[in-house]
């Protein structure tokens, strides 16, 4: 099967040496340094002791160079999603698929503004990885399983082909019912995660042995879980404490990437995490002050630096 990878950070890397070593056709958009590192010397994935290296068919910054796929597998930052988009144009055949695997819970509408709306499905990564320098994916922790569907939750054969190549890479690929369910699960995890281990400047062991910080991050999973279900999105009514159980399954040091970033100087995504739970609860009447607040303490770092 034909994949594109667009772009080659985090999860397209590590999804790009999977694929590769089990035998798919996968071909790699990169830039700058990081592509010159995979065209000199291939692609690595570090995980745990195991270092893996391949090849991928192609490595460009050009997709006119690779044409046409099967599936393109769409992870970037969340505010290079529209720019990104134009690159998958070229990659577009008749009945390509494009999965992305962001964060946040608006990513199918913004492709929409882009890509033809038949072209675009929905996903959701569970796994943290990151670029640990150029031509080199790092995988942090043990974890790994790609949710995925048609943007309408349906199972279509072009849908089963790419979870069948999955499978034979060894990746977790369950079948969902419904994939926006399973989009906001993540985000009431992950906008609390993020808007709190960066503002706080803390890890996930720290939020848990911290009373106040725990009673902080469980109203956030609340807020964010009310917001879904106000937006028509069929959550479970112990979303908020199956959540916070599996905060407590989350190793010690973890953070989530907008605190890394923050760290690293680099541009925050919280215009589309808190700043998303914030935009989204005005549209349908609700206050959300808990993710106000953290969006506002993290707007003067957003552009990096």
């Amino acid at each position: 099967m034909k994949f594109a990878t667009v772009a080659t950070g985090g999860i397209g890397g590590y999804l790009a040496v999977r694929l590769t070593q089990a035998g798919e056709d996968v071909a790699v958009l990169a830039r700058g340094a990081h592509l010159d590192a995979i065209e000199s010397t291939g692609l690595k994935l570090e995980a745990g002791d195991e270092s893996t290296r391949v090849h991928p068919r192609i490595a460009t910054d050009d997709p006119a160079e690779i044409g046409p796929v099967d599936a393109v597998i769409f992870g970037v930052k969340a505010k290079d999603v529209e720019a990104a988009a134009e690159s998958c144009l070229p990659l577009l055949g008749p009945n390509t698929v494009v999965i992305p695997f962001l964060n946040g819970v608006e990513t199918v509408q913004r492709l929409a503004t882009v890509l033809p709306i038949e072209h675009i499905a929905n996903g959701t990564a569970a796994i943290s990885t990151t670029v640990a320098e150029p031509g080199s994916i790092r995988q942090v922790g043990t974890f790994a399983s790609f949710t995925f569907a048609e943007s309408d939750s349906s199972q279509s054969p072009r849908i089963e082909a790419v979870r069948a190549a999955f499978e034979r890479a060894g990746l977790d690929a369950p079948v969902v019912e419904n994939i926006d369910v399973a989009l906001w699960q993540k985000f009431c995890l992950f906008a609390p995660m993020s808007g709190i281990t960066a503002a706080a400047r803390c890890t996930i062991g720290e939020i848990r042995n911290d009373p106040q910080l725990s009673r902080l991050f469980q109203d956030a999973i609340a807020e964010t879980a009310t917001l879904g279900r106000a937006l028509g999105v069929a959550l479970p009514g112990d979303t908020e404490s199956r959540i916070w159980q599996a905060v407590g399954d989350l190793p010690d040091g973890m953070r989530a990437s907008t605190a890394i970033d923050l760290e690293a100087g680099r541009p925050l995504e919280v215009d589309w995490i808190s700043g998303a739970v914030v935009r989204l609860s005005e549209t349908v009447g609700l206050d959300s002050p808990i993710n106000r607040t953290l969006n506002a303490v993290l707007q003067p770092c957003k552009a990096g630096g």
